[in-house]
């Protein structure tokens, strides 16, 4: 596909500039010829997708692991020397089935087949209405070119691209560009600035996006990959797949297990030849070195720990998509979250009234209609509260206008969901008179509409009329006869909102209580400070007047602005997205944990401002202006300033889907760990640039959540904190079974390193005894650990550094002191039991250190629970999933020593009870050095902390 050579900015031309610009015919449409031109130059209208990974290239990619490929080696060496023995190779049979199993994991959770794109494709039209050759005619969304004149009605998706050429009362939602809710009404008229940003953008329609209402006719201006979805389409190709922190640290783990495996095998070769040891005998050995080094368990450990916490936040309401999302979360030191569904309902809510007597505050959540009406007098300089709505006669008349100059409706769904169908803005009114236990079908009958002027942007408000007949009707209901009463006895009423100066500028008198007096300049200079006041908190605000009339025929738009003013002034009301009640617990809860929220959101400046402010995003030891940047400002910036100023920013307003990519990047050069939320498509590159992409379940589209790496069930900000405490639980109890695993495997390879050394008559430990250990006494307990209940104040210290070492803080030094603590204790045994001079001891010395390693790792795992309490401090039975696993693998060690077959096949010995006695003696002692170095550990922390005191 060719692109297209002209490529200026729409939004900015005039109707026949554009017209011209692109050689139509609003008249005609655009003849055959110039259709086969186009789609030559600019190609079809679809999204295309760029080649990636094959199938076969991720599978063979799960086989260059170093440990794997070292234990392949292995294998291969153990095959040869098995049967030049003439011996079944089945060490080398077990150690390809680990091999294999391993790269199955990894290929399992590496295929998932890329669906953002094949998502974004869903979201283009099946069929368009367009004029062509004078004729208007149905095509498929894909045969569209640039020039063709489209039609646009109420229900359709957006084909492509294109400047507005007609418009009538049109409505669209372009949640899923801008990510905001609200629709935005459009018109084909005005012309705008080059930098508007794209939610500005009045006069132009975008594909993907969704016809509220109206009617118009599009110059479609930019097709396929051309479009602002398309664009989307690109940076989604474009982000590049890092590794998680845990996916970093695990192929550090491997390179250095394998590098110091490969070089003590290396040592232990090179002493044995130059002591003139048997060649075959020290090649035995370094095969049991290799595997014992290899913790070949450990990828399905990790696999089945994540698994777990996955089931954990399901619970939490957080669906994780892939896997490694489990522990990046705990590694997170930036949350970005989306504003509008995330930090507040998505639900526009009336919060404040001002009328001219009466300041009224309101509470409740979203469209239902529960909540309460506080409303305060100003007598002078007192405030009067506690008043009744009936006392409030200002009230009670302004919420009969929001009503009746009302196009919603409210319903009550099958499972008691209050749900708006129609305009949200004016669904709040409708649950706002419904918390005043008014409602709308009651006024609509009795108050029947009789004519209306709709909203348009040059006009800025609506009106209605409505003819009285409550007096008529003797069955009026009481509320409604009630509020009858306070308006004027006139057949026909008149009901305005919109903007308030333009409400303001009709209106020569004003409600005051029951009476109508003529509105004074004060009066206007205290409600223009009243709209400044809401404007500060981020509000819609909308202007509310009324109008007796004589007669139904009086035009209710008065035509122009021009007319005499004859309205009467009623109040003002500001309606926002108001925040989620949990939403400011969860950020307070995330500051604790040294994990910083920024607020990213397509929604003006004072609005974020104001949303940000109460939910203590900003910070108040600096002004608020130095934390915030908007869209423009990020386009005058390249990325090295951006990076600079990133760290600063708590909140940007008005900002594109480069520039929510272009901010993750920023934060992700500084080093941070990101979190990304979103819903729309808008949100699709920065979700799959971020470290955990996080999609909204229930208002995201299908696009942000293929492109997502967890899911928020309830679109709930505090869910990401919930989840984040999982994911540090699941870092520490992976560092808990490593360490385990760890420790173990060095005392192994320690103890096999000796043999040549000793003077032993064989490797004490088969490379299939040393698989057992390790995929089965040490891996169930492993997984054990794995669950174990996070510590209390695993959400009250700052995030590790997530480019640390997987062996820092103390772990890698952990692991070479109990294994070679481990190590040495095993020689030990192997030394008494080998030349103790009871020859059933000496027969059985193999048995006898395979059962004591084994032993020895179950009280060791229980040992590994806590890094500073005994095992006696710890209650068993908050996690009884590891007592049962020590009860369960010692019982399948003993079924090694004591059924036949399968002491055939590990070729171990039954013992005698004084063998199992020495074992289990043996065994005692690494817990007892475990529990010795916690106890001398706790008595030096409390000796520095007491000579702290002592000093201050």
């Amino acid at each position: 596909m060719t692109n297209s050579p002209i490529k200026p900015a729409w939004h900015v031309l005039k109707i026949e500039e554009a017209i011209t610009a692109l050689d139509s015919n609003p008249a005609i449409g655009l003849e055959a010829w110039q259709v086969s031109d186009r789609q030559g130059l600019y190609g079809r209208n679809e999204l295309t997708a760029k080649v990636g990974r094959s199938r076969l290239s991720i599978l063979i990619d799960q086989f260059t692991n170093v440990m794997l490929l070292m234990l392949m080696a292995v294998a291969f060496v153990s095959a040869i020397l098995d049967l030049q023995a003439g011996e079944f190779p089945k060490d080398a049979v077990a150690i390809a089935a680990i091999v294999i199993l391993n790269g199955i994991l990894g290929y399992v959770q590496e295929s998932r087949a890329e669906a953002a794109i094949a998502a974004l494709k869903r979201m283009a039209a099946p069929n368009v209405r367009i004029l062509r050759d004078g004729k208007v005619s149905e095509i498929p969304a894909v045969e569209v070119v640039v020039g063709d004149i489209v039609f646009i009605e109420a229900g359709v998706q957006v084909a492509a691209d294109g400047r507005l050429i007609e418009a009538v009362n049109l409505k669209v939602r372009e949640g899923a560009l801008t990510g905001e809710s609200q629709g935005v009404n459009k018109f084909a008229e005005p012309t705008f600035n080059e930098d508007e940003a794209l939610g500005d953008r009045r006069n132009m329609l975008f594909q993907g996006t969704e016809v509220l209402q109206g009617r118009g006719m599009m110059l479609v201006t930019a097709t396929g990959m051309q479009t602002e979805l398309g664009k989307i389409a690109n940076l989604l190709q474009d982000v590049e797949i890092e590794e998680t922190p845990l996916q970093k640290r695990m192929g550090e783990l491997s390179k250095a297990l394998v590098i110091g495996s490969l070089i003590f095998v290396a040592i232990v070769m090179a002493i044995g030849l130059w002591r003139n040891g048997n060649f075959i005998n020290l090649l035995n050995t370094s095969l049991s070195m290799a595997v014992a080094a290899v913790p070949e368990g450990l990828p399905a450990v990790i696999t089945v720990t994540l698994a777990l916490g996955t089931q954990r936040m399901v619970r939490r309401k957080a669906l994780i998509r892939k896997l490694p999302a489990v522990e990046t979360l705990g590694s997170v030191t930036t949350i970005c979250s989306d504003k509008t569904g995330t930090l507040t309902q998505n639900k526009m809510v009336a919060e404040n009234i001002f009328t001219a007597n009466y300041a009224i505050q309101v509470s409740g959540v979203g469209y239902e209609p529960l909540g309460e009406l506080t409303i305060s007098r100003v007598a002078g300089d007192m405030l009067i509260s506690d008043l009744t709505i009936h006392e409030c006669t200002e009230l009670q008349i302004l919420l009969t206008a929001s009503l009746l100059c009302n196009d919603a409706y409210l319903q009550k769904t099958a499972n008691n969901q209050w749900k708006v169908i129609g305009d949200p803005t004016e669904g709040a009114l409708l649950t706002l008179a419904g918390k005043a236990n008014l409602w709308q079908s009651q006024f609509a009958k009795y108050f029947p509409r009789v004519s209306e002027v709709p909203f348009t942007a040059e006009r800025r408000l609506m009106s209605v009329i409505v003819a009285s007949q409550t007096m008529a009707i003797e069955d009026t209901p009481e509320a409604v006869r009630a509020i009858a009463s306070l308006l004027s006895p006139s057949p026909y009423l008149l009901f305005a909102k919109g903007s308030p100066e333009v409400v303001l500028e009709r209106c020569d008198r004003i409600q005051l209580g029951n009476q109508i007096s003529v509105i004074s300049e004060s009066q206007k200079q205290a409600i223009n400070a009243q709209n400044d006041l809401l404007a500060t908190k981020g509000m819609r605000i909308l202007g509310f007047a009324y109008q007796d009339l004589a007669d139904a025929d009086q035009d209710p738009d008065q035509d122009t602005l021009a007319s005499e003013p004859s309205w009467i002034w009623l109040g003002l009301l500001g309606i926002r997205d108001a925040v989620r009640l949990e939403a400011l617990a969860a950020v307070k809860r995330s500051q604790s944990a040294g994990i910083h929220t920024t607020m990213i959101t397509g929604d003006h400046r004072l609005t974020a401002q104001a949303i940000a402010r109460d939910l203590q995003i900003l910070d108040r030891d600096r002004p608020e202006q130095e934390q915030m940047l908007t869209g423009k400002e990020i386009e005058a910036m390249d990325d090295e300033e951006l990076t600079a100023i990133a760290g600063q920013i708590h909140v940007y307003a008005r900002v594109s889907p480069e520039h929510k990519l272009r901010i993750v990047q920023a934060l992700q050069r500084r080093g941070e760990v990101v979190a990304m939320t979103g819903d729309g498509v808008n949100d699709a590159p920065a979700l799959k640039q971020a470290d955990i992409g996080i999609a909204m379940g229930i208002a995201g589209t299908d696009v942000s959540k293929e492109a997502s790496d967890m899911i928020l069930l309830d679109d709930n900000f505090a869910t990401i904190v919930a989840a984040t405490e999982e994911g540090r639980t699941v870092y520490a109890n992976i560092r808990r079974f490593i360490k385990y695993i760890l420790g173990s495997n060095v005392g192994e390879v320690i103890a096999i390193a000796s043999t040549p050394f000793l003077g032993l008559s064989a490797v004490p430990l088969t490379p299939l005894q040393i698989l057992w250990m390790n995929l089965v006494t040490d891996g169930v307990p492993a997984l054990a650990l794995a669950v174990e209940p996070s510590e209390p104040e695993v959400m009250q210290r700052s995030p590790f550094n997530p480019q640390e070492n997987i062996f820092a803080r103390g772990l890698g030094w952990y692991i070479l002191r109990i294994g070679v603590v481990f190590g040495l204790q095993t020689i030990a045994l192997m030394e008494l039991a080998y030349n103790s001079g009871n020859p059933l001891w000496q027969e059985h010395w193999q048995t006898i250190t395979f059962t004591t390693l084994c032993i020895a790792q179950m009280g060791h795992a229980l040992a590994c629970r806590s890094d500073s309490k005994l095992i006696m401090e710890l209650n068993p039975f908050s996690n009884p999933y590891l007592l049962f696993s020590v009860i369960f693998t010692t019982g399948l060690q003993l079924a090694l020593l004591y059924v036949e077959p399968l002491r055939q096949f590990f070729g171990t010995q039954a013992l005698t009870m004084g063998e199992l006695g020495l074992c289990f003696g043996f065994s005692m002692l690494l817990v007892l050095w475990v529990e010795a170095e916690k106890v001398i550990w706790r008595s030096w922390q409390k000796y520095r902390s007491s000579q702290s005191s002592s000093q201050s």
